[in-house]
């Protein structure tokens, strides 16, 4: 099989936000199913191993990949239908998650302005369930269409079989290695209800002078709070948030706040407790360490950073050295929230 895209010993530095400089030994962008199609079908003929790349913001590439990366970039947003106070859009996998809810704030489409500014594509939303400032997508997501990679059908997952949690989907779990993510399906409002409890939208609104805010200045505080607080990968590579908020059992939370009667903490149910992974590495000391090309960000300490030439394995191995040293002082495992390969 010949295909004409087809590029090899491909460097991916342009396609991980990390700007870790790792090759590739095929490389294939696709635009439509039949191209998709014809991709997997090279990598059965050949019998390698493929990777489905989208932003690439949500992966930490720690060597080579001896196959075919397959990289989505199909396009397209349109209406499916509209009722007085919702609307429904089908949106392409491929497209760009900040521009499209740029493009929904243009045209009155509610819902998705507080994860402004969240790097990666349409199809790794859902796949990731993206949250900020007390929003996940799962809450609007209706349906996704997905390829299924043995079959070659596109089946369609509707919102309450997608089982979406915190950081997680069917897609992440029983469907892991299974499905191809193609559009996704979102119920947006067309009456506009803005979400400001979280965080700092309140206070940057306040120092606005906002008393009335609507979607369009919440997503603005949204991206001006992440541009202060988070290092723009075009500058400084990072997959932004690289560990997950752990939700714990009282007991611990307990025990923790008899130490640090401080800690910042957010009831999950009656017997679970969340807690930032941000505060549990500043406080064991990790924030702002700087290892020469890479090191933890200074204002954030959830942000895994390359300064320039790390490798993705001198990533990784900064990344368990934190668990390690977390799992020791508080008791907690975090877990990762980047995709290793």
């Amino acid at each position: 099989m010949i295909l004409i895209n087809l590029e090899e010993n491909f460097s991916l530095q342009p396609f991980n936000t990390f700007g870790l400089e790792e090759k590739a030994s095929f490389y294939l962008k696709v635009q439509s199913l039949d191209e998709l199609n014809e991709a997997l079908n090279f990598s059965k003929d050949r019998k390698i191993p493929y990777l489905i790349l989208g932003g690439g913001s949500n992966l930490l590439i720690t060597k080579e990949f001896s196959g075919l990366v397959i990289h989505l970039a199909n396009k397209g947003i349109k209406k499916i239908k509209d009722t007085e106070e919702k609307i429904w859009i089908e949106v392409a996998a491929g497209e760009n998650w900040h521009q499209f809810v740029m493009y929904c704030l243009k045209n009155q489409w509610f819902g998705l302005e507080n994860l402004s500014l969240i790097p990666g594509s349409v199809g790794a939303a859902p796949m990731q369930n993206i949250g900020a400032y007390g929003v996940e997508v799962g809450q609007f997501v209706e349906s996704v269409q997905w390829l299924d990679k043995e079959s070659r059908q596109i089946n369609q997952q509707v919102a309450e079989n997608c089982r979406f949690g915190y950081r997680e989907s069917v897609f992440k779990q029983e469907l892991k290695d299974k499905a191809i993510i193609w559009s996704v399906v979102f119920c947006l409002s067309l009456k506009p209800k803005v979400r400001i409890e979280y965080g700092d939208i309140k206070q940057v609104l306040k120092d606005w002078a906002i008393t009335d805010p609507n979607p369009t200045d919440v997503s603005q505080a949204v991206i001006s709070i992440r541009k202060a607080k988070l290092p723009d990968p075009v500058e400084i590579g990072n997959a932004g948030s690289f560990f997950k908020n752990p939700i714990v059992p009282k007991s611990i939370y307990t025990a923790i706040s008899s130490r640090f009667p401080n800690v910042p903490h957010y009831p999950v149910n009656e017997l679970h407790v969340k807690i930032p992974a941000a505060w549990l590495i500043e406080t064991a000391g990790w924030k702002g360490r700087n290892f020469g090309k890479y090191g933890v960000h200074e204002r954030q300490a959830l942000v895994l950073v390359n300064y320039g030439g790390a490798t993705g394995k001198q990533i990784w191995d900064l990344a368990q050295r934190i668990l390690d040293d977390v799992k020791e002082k508080f008791g907690i495992e975090l877990q990762p929230e980047v995709n290793l390969i």
